[in-house]
């Protein structure tokens, strides 16, 4: 599919899903519940967290601690939980991507690592698998406000789709921690997508390696094209998703009707 029709499919999906009568309170927590579970399990197993689905369901829903696994592995599922309910608390609030926000997502992320919390990485990095030079600590500051400025530049030039990519590329090519870099990284696009509309994707632990092939396609080219079409993938998959549970709950409901929360 051409980039623009699916862009294009998008949008008329949004459009689509805005005309629906919207859910209850308790179906949209119930919902919002089981994506923050899958998008933890998947986020944290891409970064080579070993615990499964339904581990990561019994230590975010029962506080259940699993045995053989670690206290770090324990604490990067309540982490990028406490993260995602932070992301959707600045949803609510119409400010701008800014250093702050990205520094403190990562503080939440990093739970397990307190001194290296919403702090700029002092040492060099090497991503494995990768020929991807990374800027040197010194240049970190300068590239992120760099960064930053561009995003919001490209407001007008660039759909919410290709704007999310690039900033998801360049943010990862920073590196600008020195761990938790992929979990922040996929937050922030999730914050910059909600921003606009957009429900959050889950980048799927099994789809790990197109998704690293993304990034090989941006150090190779500059090739954002990858990037763009797995998240507009994503995205027409999940929009699709809400309108089939819309249709069947309001095809079947009724009583008053209630916004989401």
């Amino acid at each position: 599919m051409e980039m623009h029709q699916l862009i294009a499919g998008i949008d008329d999906l949004k459009e689509k899903l805005a005309a629906q009568r919207p859910l209850t309170q308790g179906e949209t927590e119930r919902l919002r519940d089981e994506f923050i579970i899958g998008f933890t399990y998947n986020s944290n197993a891409i970064e080579g967290n070993t615990m499964t689905l339904d581990e990561t369901a019994l230590v975010l829903r029962e506080g259940v601690t699993i045995g053989g696994k670690s206290v770090k592995e324990h604490m990067e599922l309540i982490g990028h939980r406490d993260a995602c309910l932070f992301v959707e608390d600045l949803v609510r609030q119409p400010e701008p991507l800014s250093e702050k926000t990205i520094l403190d997502i990562h503080s939440l992320v990093l739970m397990d690592r307190r001194e290296n919390r919403g702090v700029y990485r002092r040492v060099p990095v090497m991503i494995t698998g990768t020929q991807a030079e990374l800027p040197q600590p010194w240049a970190v500051p300068v590239e992120m406000e760099r960064l930053i400025a561009d995003y919001h530049g490209e407001r007008q030039a660039l759909h919410p789709i290709e704007r999310a990519a690039l900033f998801h590329l360049r943010f990862e090519s920073i590196h600008p921690f020195i761990d938790g870099n992929g979990r922040t990284g996929r937050l922030l696009m999730n914050l910059e997508l909600m921003k606009e509309g957009f429900p959050p994707i889950d980048v799927k632990f099994r789809d790990r390696a197109r998704y690293m092939n993304c990034f090989r396609a941006w150090d190779a080219g500059k090739d954002a094209g990858l990037m763009t079409g797995l998240i507009g993938e994503y995205l027409k998959a999940r929009l699709e998703e809400y309108l089939r549970i819309l249709e069947i709950a309001n095809g079947h409901q009724q009583g008053p009707e209630m916004t989401l929360g």
